[in-house]
């Protein structure tokens, strides 16, 4: 308990951009009665530092109009061993399905830290996603914010709610081979920006593919981004793979 503490310690001021959807994507997709078993990894360099947080869950696509994943979250410091941190409760609501140039889903997402004193955190926005041809463009918008108990035993939600992006550019080339552009960032309180050295903005090259497997797909992703990171200059590999079943 005490190196989960000093753990919670080193990533404590850096909570928008240890959230997941600061290195992956939400898109939208119609996956009704298809479940998932849902890898990810990511880490991010700075200078004489590594932290790295994998992440495993288990997806379901409820409806045509709703994803429902849940998954746990793992953090690493320097190479050292991972330690369970978060478990992520992730929905996802189609709004509409093709009878626009372009779609719109509601994204949503409740984290419950394993340490009780974090208390939990919650992010919502839009997931807007449009097609060009066979190139597919893709930009996202997330509200976070945090609700933490106090000393006293009673809730407080900190009023502090900080604003991140998503974007991607992705050419529909092959099933199994879909490169593209990803950039992410967070820019502080939603009505009250962070002067921009204080911001966090990456952004790099992507590969996208998917592969069927008799009734099963495999969909895999992959990442590597330059920028700041929590501020701080910082080079992040990240990595996704999805068994569908």
């Amino acid at each position: 308990m005490k190196r989960l503490a000093v753990i919670l310690m080193c990533i404590a001021p850096l909570p928008p951009a240890l959230a997941d959807t600061g290195y992956y994507l939400v898109s939208t997709y119609d996956v009704e009665n298809q479940a998932s078993i849902d890898f990810k990894y990511w880490n991010a360099h700075y200078r004489g530092r590594t932290t790295a947080a994998p992440e495993l869950g288990v997806g379901y696509g409820v409806t045509s109009r709703w994803y429902t994943e849940v998954y746990a979250k793992w953090v690493k410091l320097n190479g050292a061993a991972g330690h369970w941190v978060q478990t992520d409760w992730q929905n996802d609501f189609l709004l509409t399905q093709g009878q626009y140039d372009f779609d719109l889903a509601l994204h949503t997402r409740l984290g419950r830290a394993r340490d009780s004193d974090a208390g939990y955190s919650v992010e919502w926005g839009p997931v807007l996603q449009t097609e060009i041809g066979r190139t597919q463009f893709n930009a996202n918008l997330f509200f976070q914010r945090d609700l933490r108990v106090t000393q006293t035993g009673t809730s407080r939600i900190d009023t502090s709610t900080t604003l991140t992006y998503q974007l991607q550019v992705k050419h529909n080339w092959l099933p199994w081979l879909q490169p593209g552009l990803q950039a992410f960032g967070e820019v502080g309180t939603w009505n009250d920006w962070l002067p921009y050295r204080q911001q966090s903005h990456r952004a790099g090259p992507m590969v996208y593919g998917h592969r069927d497997i008799g009734r099963q797909e495999l969909k895999y992703e992959f990442a590597y981004l330059l920028g700041r990171n929590s501020a701080r200059a910082a080079k992040s590999v990240t990595l996704r793979v999805q068994y569908l079943f």
